[in-house]
């Protein structure tokens, strides 16, 4: 922080703040006026279960993931068996793939209609339901067995990166005072391991909160279900904001576990690298058992779906390659087009006032406009319908002011309020890239260019944009394929008539015609391996 800014530029940032806030602020304004009809009677009737199955869920969930994702990041951190430098990044793969496509799979699999119930009634003769058991995969267990499948990812990345973390010579120190690998597994490395554990499961409970698809397509009832047909069934967008208050609460009470949990890691100790020797060589049954794990794993949790998907694709071509496939399709190119590039000039002004702003105040911007990323999909909708629709109705009550006829719903019914939701909960991931970014630009650089004269304008053209293409290239890129996956805001928010590749797709699941829209999911799916190939890449370059 050098230079001292014009007042423009720090106005921009608190105006840009401001907009990108606005939908927070109006959400928690609604939820305080009162709807005594509507809530009360949700609050009488079906509040408390929308409570216990949203928190038991994302229990369930946590734990899942905990199972899955542990065995899975030491055996690739601290054990040598074949193919484990494949399966580092493979076991990302099942981020790309959404929960409801592999609910829908799975369903259609494990359903008494399916072919496993089907083989099964074959092998031993039965001829009801009543004659067998087997549990139902439409219910609150079946929808976190889903949803951690899907999330294990984001502890199975942390847990491992912590493995990997930890100084060798502790783990020698225990084995030489007797600890066999599991005790020291047990007793030392999990432990150490714990304040990274807590940060997965705290992000795996704020999207197993934020899950709507799944959970509406499983008939299991939660908070992110209640705000969508509170909406949509009672029409009481104050009853909806109070209910997304809810939420909101339970996500804030998750991010500050977080917080917390990340706070405690600057007790590790550290080592810089993790040679080949430092890991354990398993014994021939040992490192198949590994393999076999992680295949499974990957096998189970993506690749099993993507080839019912790349099946169905091919038996359905004809239908699914329509005029409607490419006119969804290109819904969501421009939508994901138009996001990207407001989040990375936002993003970009913002972060500028942040190097280059002496002042303390002007900090303050950049990590506001960030909080929209921590909203779930349909509380954002609701915080956005609020503002929205008050200056709808402004606009309106001036045209009949003058005797005119208004323009009518001008922002709400219009894609705009699409792009204005996307644009408030993923600028937060531009702002990482640039920020990044920033941290490697020297402030010597700024100082050189204020001494020979430039403003601050020509600071930013001349000296940083040139230097911030890869971030602004990935924030671009992280943005542009978030918002052609987003369901929840976009079902929601988007104009009658509109659709786009993710909407269009969740129709089909809930028609229980995916094999229509499989072309539609697997385009879905390879958009969002792009940025786990990137991540994976980067952690290459830092190995």
């Amino acid at each position: 922080m050098i230079l001292g800014l014009t007042r423009s530029w720090s106005l921009a940032g608190y105006i840009i703040t401001a907009i990108l806030i606005l939908p927070l602020i109006a959400l928690i304004v609604q939820s305080t006026l009162p709807d005594q009809a509507v809530f009360s009677h949700l609050f009488n009737t079906v509040l408390p279960t929308y409570i216990a199955n949203s928190l038991l869920l994302m229990l369930l969930v946590g734990l899942g993931t905990l199972v899955l994702a542990i065995p899975a990041a030491w055996l690739i951190a601290r054990c040598d068996f074949p193919f484990r430098r494949y399966f580092q990044w493979l076991l990302l793969l099942p981020l790309a793939m959404p929960a409801y496509i592999v609910a829908y799979v799975y369903t259609d699999m494990l359903d008494y209609a399916g072919p496993v119930q089907r083989v099964l009634r074959a092998w031993f003769g039965w001829q009801s339901p009543h004659d067998y058991y087997f549990p139902a995969i439409r219910s609150l267990g079946g929808a976190a067995i889903i949803l951690s499948l899907v999330l294990f990812p984001y502890i199975y990345l942390l847990a491992r990166t912590a493995f990997m973390e930890q100084s060798s010579s502790l783990l020698y120190a225990s084995r030489v005072m007797g600890c066999s690998p599991w005790r020291s597994f047990w007793r030392l490395a999990l432990p150490m391991a714990r304040p990274a554990l807590a940060v997965g499961v705290a992000l795996v409970a704020m999207e197993t909160a934020a899950d709507f698809a799944t959970v509406s397509y499983f008939a299991v009832p939660t908070l992110t279900t209640a705000v969508y047909d509170t909406w949509l069934g009672y029409g009481s967008l104050t009853a909806a904001a109070k209910l997304s208050a809810i939420m909101l609460l339970v996500v804030f009470s998750m991010i500050g576990v977080e917080r917390f949990a990340r706070r405690k890691q600057q007790l590790f100790q550290k080592q810089s690298s993790l040679n080949e020797a430092d890991r354990y060589v398993l014994s021939s049954k040992m490192a198949w058992v590994a393999l076999g794990y992680c295949a499974l794993l990957l096998f189970i949790a993506f690749l099993l779906p993507f080839m019912v998907l790349c099946a169905y694709a091919i038996d359905y071509f004809n239908e699914s390659w329509d005029v409607r496939f490419w006119q969804y399709s290109l819904n969501s190119l421009y939508i994901a087009a138009i996001v990207s590039g407001v989040c990375v000039v936002l993003s970009l002004i913002l972060m500028f006032v942040r190097r280059v702003s002496p002042r303390k105040s002007d900090q303050i911007p950049a990590r506001l406009s960030s909080t929209g990323y921590a909203l779930p999909g349909t509380v954002l909708a609701i915080g956005v319908l609020v503002p929205l629709t008050f200056i709808d109705f402004a606009i309106n009550d001036i045209y009949d002011w003058f005797g005119a006829r208004g323009p009518g719903l001008l922002l709400t019914g219009s894609v705009f309020a699409l792009i204005f939701a996307f644009c408030v909960r993923f600028i937060a991931i531009s702002i990482g890239s640039l920020e990044n970014s920033y941290k490697r630009i020297s402030p010597s650089l700024d100082m050189a260019c204020i001494t020979l004269g430039r403003t601050p304008t020509q600071l930013l053209w001349r000296v940083h944009l040139p230097l911030l293409r890869k971030g602004i290239f990935a924030g671009a890129l992280l943005v542009f394929i978030e918002s052609m996956k987003e369901l929840p805001a976009a079902l929601l928010l988007r104009p009658i008539g509109f659709e786009n590749l993710a909407t269009y797709v969740f129709q089909f699941v809930s028609d229980e015609k995916l094999e229509h829209g499989a072309l539609a999911a697997i385009v879905i799916v390879l958009v969002g391996l792009v940025p786990l190939i990137y991540l994976n890449r980067s952690l290459e370059q830092q190995g």
